[in-house]
C-alpha cells in the first residue's frame, strides 16, 4: 500500500470514536445524541472535547474493514459517490431495483432505502452538532478554542442542512437538542427559510475558522475557512444569487491558499492527499479508520465486487484533445481505444476494454471467453463495459475491505468553474481574462493539458463549462445536485442509457429490437418524473411518527 500521512492528535482521536456521540436514533428525529458517558462527568478538559469533536466529524461514516452496504453519511463513499448511479454518469451493478436507480427511474417512492438513510444520518448528525453546540463552553480551555471547536460543529450541522434543503426542499430546522415530545412532533420550515439559515451560519464559521494555509498538520481534516466558504457558494449557487456567489468564490480565489494540482489522478488514489487543491475531505487511514471502497469498486478479475459502471453517456462527454466536442463521426474516435485523442480525464476516471490497471489488463468485451470482468447481465461484473477508475489506485492490493484512500468532499476546481459559472449566470462580461485563471487553469493543468476555452458568447459558454464541470467532477457525486440546481434533471434523466461500444459484438445487449448504430451496449432506460422527482418524499416511518412531516 502507498505511504500515507502520518496523522496528528486529532484524527487519532476521530479512531477511537465508539459510541460517545452515537445516538439512539429512532424512527423520529435524532433527540439523543449521548449515550456511553455522563454528561456530568464528561466535559472535564479538551481531550474530551476534542473527543467529542471527533466524534461529530465522523458522524456515522463506517470504518470498519467492511464494505458498506447503505449510506452511513452524505459524506461515506456509499452516500455520495453512490449517488451517481441516479444520474447519466454511472449505472449500479445491482440493476434496475437498487434504491438508488429507483431515484430517477421512475419509481420513487418514500420507502426508499437510500432516501432513509440520508434522512436519519443527516438528522443524526444535526442532534450531534447540536449537543456538542451546547456542551462544549462547560470544558475549562481558552475561549478561543471553544470558539473554534463550535464554529466546527456549526460548519457540519449546516452542510446538513445544505443536502437537506437541496434534495428534500421544505424540512424541520432544529437548532437545538429535542425531548422525545418536540422530535416527534416538530414541523418544517421553507426550503428557503433552511437555506438561509444554513448560509448565514457558514458566514458566520468563516469568519472565526482558520484559513487553510494556517492549518497545522496535525489537525488535518479539520474544517477551515475555505471549506465553509465552498459551501456557503454552492447554496448562493442554488439560491440563484449569483452575485452573492461571485464573492464568495472570490474570497477563496484571493485568499491565494489553494491550487490547482498539476497530477489530476493523485488527487484520488491516496498518493496525494494534502495537496492543496483538497479543501475538504473524510479521512482514512487504513488498518486503523480504513474504508472498503475499493472492495465496492475494483474489477472483478483482481477481487473487486464492481457494483461502480460508468456510463457511456459519460465517456461521450470527454472531448477531444483540441477541444471539440466528442463525435463517433470524427475519424479521430476509436473505438477499440476510446482514449485516444481525448481529453486524458477519460481514462483518469474511466476504465475501459484492453486497458492496464494494477496487474491485469481489464477485459471487458462481452465476446472476450471466461474473461472475469465481461460485460454481462449476469456476472458479478460490469453491466456498462466500463469500471471505476477514479478512486480506485491501482497500488491497492491484497485486502479491498482496508483501504485508507481519502474522501474529497470539496475541490478547488469546483471553485474556479463555480466562480466562473456563478459570474456567467449574474450577467457579467466574460473576458478571456476570467476564463484563463478559471476554466483554463483547470483544463491546463500538466497532466490534463486541454485547450484553451475563448468562448465568450454567454449561451455557447454555458454548454462548455457545464460540460467542463461534468468532466472534471465526474464520479464524485455531485452531478445530481447539478442537474437539479440547473432544473435540467428531467430532460437528462429521460429514456435509454448505453455503455461501452462493442462494434460487430455477438453477445451486444440490444434495447429490444432498436439495433446502436455505434454497437453501444444497451443498460438500462430512465423515467424522471417532472414536477415529482425534483425532490424527496420524506421517508413514509418518519411521517408515520409525526404526520407534519407529510
Amino acid at each position: 500500500m502507498q505511504s500515507r500521512y502520518k496523522p496528528g492528535l486529532f484524527f487519532l482521536f476521530l479512531l477511537m470514536i465508539t459510541g460517545l456521540l452515537a445516538g439512539g436514533c429512532r424512527k423520529q428525529l435524532d433527540k439523543n445524541p449521548l449515550s456511553q458517558y455522563s454528561n456530568e462527568a464528561f466535559w472535564g478538559s479538551q481531550n474530551d472535547a476534542l473527543l467529542a469533536l471527533a466524534g461529530v466529524y465522523r458522524g456515522g461514516i463506517q470504518m470498519a474493514d467492511a464494505p458498506e452496504y447503505s449510506a452511513t453519511d452524505w459524506w461515506s463513499y456509499y452516500g455520495l459517490l453512490f449517488l451517481e448511479f441516479a444520474t447519466d454518469n454511472a449505472y449500479d451493478r445491482r440493476g434496475d431495483n437498487s434504491d438508488l436507480s429507483r431515484l430517477t427511474n421512475g419509481t420513487l417512492t418514500a420507502t426508499n432505502g437510500y432516501v432513509g438513510s440520508q434522512w436519519t444520518n443527516s438528522y443524526s448528525r444535526i442532534a450531534r452538532c447540536n449537543y456538542f453546540i451546547e456542551n462544549v463552553g462547560r470544558t475549562p480551555m481558552d475561549t478561543a478554542i471553544i470558539s473554534r471547536m463550535t464554529a466546527e460543529a456549526r460548519f457540519i450541522r449546516a452542510c446538513q442542512y445544505f443536502y437537506l434543503s437541496q434534495f428534500w426542499g421544505s424540512v424541520p430546522l432544529v437548532t437545538h437538542t429535542l425531548t422525545l415530545t418536540q422530535a416527534n412532533t416538530v414541523t418544517k420550515a421553507a426550503k428557503a427559510d433552511v437555506m438561509r439559515y444554513a448560509m448565514s451560519e457558514l458566514q458566520a464559521c468563516a469568519q472565526i475558522l482558520p484559513r487553510a494555509k494556517n492549518l497545522l498538520a496535525s489537525e488535518k481534516g479539520r474544517a477551515t475557512q475555505q471549506a465553509a466558504l465552498a459551501f456557503l457558494g454552492r447554496l448562493q449557487l442554488a439560491a440563484g444569487a449569483y452575485g452573492a456567489a461571485a464573492a464568495t468564490y472570490s474570497t477563496i480565489v484571493l485568499a491565494g491558499d489553494n491550487m490547482i494540482d498539476p497530477n489530476f489522478g493523485s488527487l484520488f488514489d491516496g498518493t496525494n492527499e494534502s495537496s492543496k487543491e483538497i479543501i475538504f475531505a473524510t479521512q482514512y487511514l487504513q488498518n486503523t479508520g480504513d474504508n472498503a471502497m475499493e472492495q465496492h469498486m475494483f474489477p472483478r478479475a483482481l477481487g473487486g465486487y464492481s457494483i461502480f459502471c460508468p456510463l457511456g453517456s459519460l465517456s461521450e462527454s470527454y472531448e477531444f484533445t483540441d477541444g471539440t466536442p466528442f463525435s463517433f463521426s470524427d475519424p479521430r474516435y476509436n473505438p477499440a481505444d476510446i482514449g485516444q485523442n481525448r481529453d486524458p480525464r477519460l481514462k483518469f476516471t474511466i476504465l475501459y476494454n484492453n486497458q492496464a490497471f494494477g496487474s491485469i489488463t481489464y477485459q471487458s468485451h462481452p465476446d472476450s471467453v471466461n474473461a472475469w470482468d465481461r460485460t454481462t447481465t449476469s456476472l458479478q461484473a460490469t453491466r456498462t463495459g466500463f469500471c471505476m477508475k477514479k478512486f480506485n489506485s491501482p497500488l491497492v492490493s491484497g485486502d479491498l475491505q482496508n483501504t485508507g484512500i481519502d474522501l474529497p468532499l470539496i475541490r478547488y476546481s469546483e471553485v474556479l468553474l463555480s466562480y466562473l459559472e456563478a459570474r456567467l449566470e449574474n450577467g457579467d462580461a466574460i473576458s478571456q481574462s476570467l476564463l484563463d485563471s478559471t476554466i483554463n487553469q483547470v483544463r491546463g493543468r500538466v497532466s490534463v493539458n486541454m485547450a484553451k476555452v475563448t468562448e465568450t458568447n454567454p449561451a455557447n459558454l454555458r454548454v462548455i463549462l457545464r460540460r467542463e464541470r461534468r468532466n472534471e467532477l465526474a464520479l464524485e457525486g455531485i452531478r445530481m445536485w447539478d442537474l437539479l440546481r440547473w432544473g435540467i434533471a428531467g430532460q437528462v434523466l429521460n429514456g435509454a442509457f448505453y455503455g461501452a461500444p462493442f462494434p460487430g459484438a455477438r453477445n451486444l445487449r440490444k434495447n429490444g429490437s432498436v439495433v446502436d448504430p455505434y454497437g453501444r451496449w444497451y443498460v438500462t432506460s430512465k423515467a424522471f418524473r417532472i414536477g415529482q422527482d425534483e425532490l424527496w418524499p420524506v421517508p413514509q416511518n418518519e411521517v408515520a411518527i409525526n404526520p407534519n412531516l407529510k
